[in-house]
């Protein structure tokens, strides 16, 4: 029954729905707006939820003055400024999961997180909402415009294009330094004594390009680098050892090893999922010669060990740590649990002060007598200036051969980059 019909016999009904119909319109038109508009700065518990039909827009604090006067007695406007305030530029898979990290494990109380894209801003800014109710109410902003991260004490960068089938790896490297050159400059202007954490993929070259691009002093620009790479090693050597990972002791350096694309895997293979990956990206530097549990080095007990003629196959440890990435990426389409726990761990350091020791992307020109003005990984402490000391590592003459290898691949890359 069409609505001319309906409304010949039932006028009051047709009536009702021509006002309805026009409800609808007018609310649809509404939340279009909102949408597309620049989002309110104000504390996401105070946010104005989207215009649906049945659900009434979140009352502003300004409509509820007689309330708060009558229930609270102001002694002093609460401090703006956030001594933890953290930004995630990009609401991607990968921002999402720095963002969960730093949340549900109370690094920050206050996250400020952009995004090119509004609509899914929006929608991840109200699941945060919903879910700061478990999280001793934390302060977590969104929006599009750079202007929330002012004053952040971390400003983590995760945003970036994804390879394209057929393209080329320079080519991808030269799509995301695009990126970055857009975006570093306001993330500067906007939060001038941040620590800038690189996430984005390949992460050494990017890592360049926003200390060129910055302007900032070198300590303070981190790239995630290979302590995403050195925990799975030790995950790897506590499937085999059945020892508590913290107990174990190791370091990758080099180029990050996830910056590859996967080759082609069948996921129904019953096989493990590393064994059906192909090495290509053979950059990651394990340092088997540092490698030990409860201070026992494992070169005391095998001296062959990470290398071909071990008897016990411990070198597959590294080509495992080296395809895990794209190993996750096959079976699930993406990686970012992991990236953002990562990422996490070491903006906790930053925000603490803690000093302690990780293997992030850092200047390493004059280091291991590597003459390229690259980043790679080594060991570095790490607190609120950023990297404060690069450890003088003893490695092999076959560890230092490799990390030359490492770093003559990241600068026929890089040096086709213009940084600026």
């Amino acid at each position: 029954m069409n609505m001319t019909l309906l409304s010949r016999y039932l006028p009051n009904i047709g009536k009702n729905i021509r006002q309805f119909s026009n409800l609808n319109n007018n609310l649809t038109n509404h939340c279009h707006k909102s949408f597309n508009g620049l989002f309110d700065r104000k504390d996401i518990l105070l946010r104005k939820l989207p215009a649906k039909m049945g659900i009434q827009r979140a009352v502003s604090v300004e409509s509820t003055s007689c309330l708060r006067e009558e229930l609270l007695c102001k002694v002093a406007d609460p401090k703006k400024d956030s001594v933890d305030k953290v930004t995630v530029v990009g609401a991607g898979m990968v921002g999402v999961a720095c963002a969960n990290a730093l949340l549900f494990q109370r690094i920050s109380s206050h996250v400020s997180i952009v995004d090119a894209f509004p609509k899914k801003l929006e929608g991840e800014g109200m699941d945060y909402c919903h879910g700061s109710v478990f999280l001793d109410d934390p302060h977590i902003e969104y929006d599009t415009d750079f202007c929330i991260s002012s004053n952040s004490k971390v400003v983590i960068v995760t945003v970036g294009a994804r390879q394209r089938k057929g393209e080329t790896r320079l080519d991808l490297v030269r799509r995301n330094s695009e990126i970055v050159k857009n975006i570093i400059p306001p993330l500067v202007e906007y939060s001038p004594n941040a620590v800038f954490l690189i996430v984005s993929n390949p992460v050494d070259i990017l890592s360049w390009v926003t200390w060129k691009v910055s302007g900032l002093p070198v300590n303070r620009i981190i790239g995630s680098g290979c302590h995403l790479d050195s925990a799975r090693l030790r995950c790897l050597i506590r499937e085999r050892l059945g020892v508590a990972s913290k107990s174990i002791h190791g370091f990758v350096i080099g180029e990050h090893g996830d910056s590859q694309a996967c080759s082609m895997y069948n996921i129904t293979e019953k096989a493990r999922p590393y064994n059906r990956i192909p090495i290509v990206c053979g950059f990651i530097v394990p340092l088997w010669s540092g490698v030990n549990v409860a201070g026992v080095p494992f070169r005391d007990i095998s001296p062959n060990i990470g290398l071909e003629m071990d008897e016990e196959r411990w070198n597959v440890i590294t080509k495992d740590v080296c395809r895990a990435g794209s190993a996750v990426r096959c079976l699930k389409g993406y990686s970012n649990t992991a990236i953002g726990l990562c990422a996490a761990d070491i903006t906790r350091d930053i925000l603490r002060n803690s000093q302690r020791v990780k293997s992030v992307s850092t200047l390493v020109q004059g280091h291991h007598d590597i003459c390229h003005e690259i980043f790679l990984s080594l060991p570095c402490t790490i607190g609120e200036n950023g990297v404060t000391q690069v450890i003088r590592m003893r490695i092999t003459e076959h560890e230092k051969k490799m990390l030359h290898n490492s770093a003559d691949i990241v600068y026929n890359i890089q040096k086709n980059i213009t940084p600026t």
